[in-house]
């Protein structure tokens, strides 16, 4: 059915008289109100508003304090055989602040792949400007959130569970979770990027845009770049945050670029005077833990919710794979100083608190079997042989990463499209942000896409690190751009504070930063 929308039904205005004040009307008049009422909310799916085929009702995201508009598209599981098993795609709308909203709204593409788009309600909640005249829409991609999830029972885990979040080999709760998913009648091989784009184009149709904007972070960039070379005309401008380039391949180049900025607060703790007193040489401090724990020892380890101290092996791997997630904000960079020099005594509490404020509710937002459903058919089997030793030698996290890629040997795979690897080529405006301190995705990777986007401009946040759109003056320099793709409005003082930003201050101690 056709479904006028909110904004609709608020556009019509009470006649004078209407049932429900207390001047009363005679039957005639209250008759013709009613007809122009009929007539108004007929007429709201032409012109004020496009015409849905998708019924949305009020719903609630995490951690958004406002409602949204949701509904569900329904799409084949496998388009080959659309007889065949059917699959539900989430939707959730924030309808503009105004009754004449542009016909172009922005869809915010989550990253991962696997992270759900449904738990960026806060982040769409900070483009307020945006919303000011455009609907902003979350699509859940599928198999994560509340699109169908890839949900097993393998990777569920007790909050709390140390060591199932301890655990350093991923394959065995892979293999249980394809073998659960396979006996349910779930095809993994066919939650794909290529499969994702077709969704997000009928959830466009269902919505009733002839154009959109596009916003992706990370692995969402990916998809938005995807969606705009499979339908150039329905794109009327991008901002890709974090870049992540149609051939890089996510499960084996994350590891060296995320030691390589492990490497970069050890040297910037070199040049620091306080830091450098307290940590003569932090990178004799970590290697000293390698040496120390090996593959594991037992230590004692304090849960920082309970304060409960119990006796744990711990391995040098667990220390480096809890460090991972801190280079990801700058402000937990600044802690990794005192965190390694605190383990190096034998206090891992803070290493085990600081890692956990990142992976706390990792679990909610991230779908770990959508992920390896993606990566396992696009990103490892354009790993040659040999290779992944080669660019992991001498990386610390060598063993983890062989280990995840090893996941691709018991998991189904997709295919992709043989162009998907080439670079974008395309006029479509496009706003490149890259945070100078990313571990996963550097600037250098906006920079490349840039080079065939001829249409672009490359912003680097020097003192931020990964996804700069929600820090400081970003969500006004995005709806800025959204407002007006050109370049020429895009606010200088905005742009200048990113490239003249810095790292913040190290803690050397336990008392606060030190510049």
């Amino acid at each position: 059915m056709n479904e006028p929308g909110p904004r609709c039904l608020r556009a019509w205005r009470r006649p004078p008289g209407w049932p429900g004040q207390r001047r009363r009307v005679p039957a005639w008049r209250a008759a013709a109100a009613a007809v122009a009422l009929a007539a108004g909310v007929a007429g709201c799916g032409d012109g004020t508003g496009p015409t849905r085929t998708l019924l949305l009702s009020e719903c609630r995201l995490p951690r958004l304090p406002m409602a949204a508009q949701c509904g569900e598209v329904e799409v084949p599981e496998d388009r080959a055989k659309p007889d065949g098993r059917r699959i539900r795609i989430f939707v959730a709308v924030l309808p503009a602040n105004t009754l004449t909203p542009k016909r172009d709204p922005l869809f915010i593409l989550a990253g991962g792949p696997g992270q759900a788009a449904s738990h960026l309600g806060p982040f769409a909640a900070q483009l307020n400007r945006v919303r000011k005249d455009r609907d902003i829409v979350l699509v859940d991609q599928r198999g994560t959130g509340r699109s169908s999830p890839l949900s097993c029972a393998a990777f569920k885990f007790d909050e709390g569970d140390i060591e199932a979040a301890l655990e350093l080999d991923p394959v065995p709760r892979a293999k249980a979770c394809a073998a659960e998913l396979a006996a349910r009648g779930v095809d993994a091989a066919q939650y794909t990027t290529a499969a994702w784009i077709a969704d997000l184009d009928a959830v466009r149709a269902a919505l009733g845009y002839d154009r959109v904007n596009l916003w992706g972070g990370s692995y969402g960039t990916r998809a938005a770049m995807e969606y705009a070379r499979r339908h150039p005309d329905r794109v009327r401008s991008m901002v890709l945050d974090s870049v992540a380039p149609p051939d890089m391949r996510i499960s084996l180049e994350i590891w060296p670029a995320r030691d390589a900025v492990l490497d970069n607060v050890l040297a910037a703790c070199r040049a620091s005077a306080p830091c450098r007193a307290a940590h003569p040489d932090l990178a004799a401090t970590l290697a000293s833990l390698e040496t120390r724990l090996g593959a594991g020892r037992e230590v004692e380890l304090a849960d920082p919710r309970t304060g409960e101290v119990r006796a744990q092996k711990l391995g040098f791997e667990h220390v480096i794979g809890a460090l991972q997630p801190l280079t990801y904000l700058p402000e937990l960079q600044a802690l990794i100083p005192e965190i390694i020099g605190r383990a190096a005594a034998g206090d891992f509490g803070p290493l085990y608190a600081a890692a956990s404020l990142v992976t706390a509710d990792l679990s909610d937002q991230m779908n770990g079997a959508l992920h390896y459903s993606v990566t396992c058919a696009e990103d490892v089997p354009r790993i040659a042989p040999g290779e992944a030793a080669s660019a992991l030698a001498g990386v610390r996290t060598r063993e983890l990463a062989q280990r995840l890629l090893a996941v691709c040997t018991v998991w189904p795979k997709g295919t992709q499209p043989a162009d998907a690897i080439v670079p974008l080529v395309s006029d479509i405006p496009a706003l490149i942000l890259s945070g100078g301190l990313d571990p996963v995705t550097p600037p250098a990777n906006g920079a490349r896409v840039a080079k065939s986007l001829p249409n672009s401009r490359h912003v680097v946040a020097t003192g931020y690190a990964h996804i700069v759109s929600p820090h400081a003056c970003a969500p006004r320099l995005i709806a800025s751009f959204i407002d007006q793709p050109d370049f020429g409005t895009l606010p200088q003082d905005c742009v200048d504070h990113f490239a003249q930003s810095t790292r913040p201050p190290l803690w050397p101690g336990r008392m606060g930063a030190a510049p």
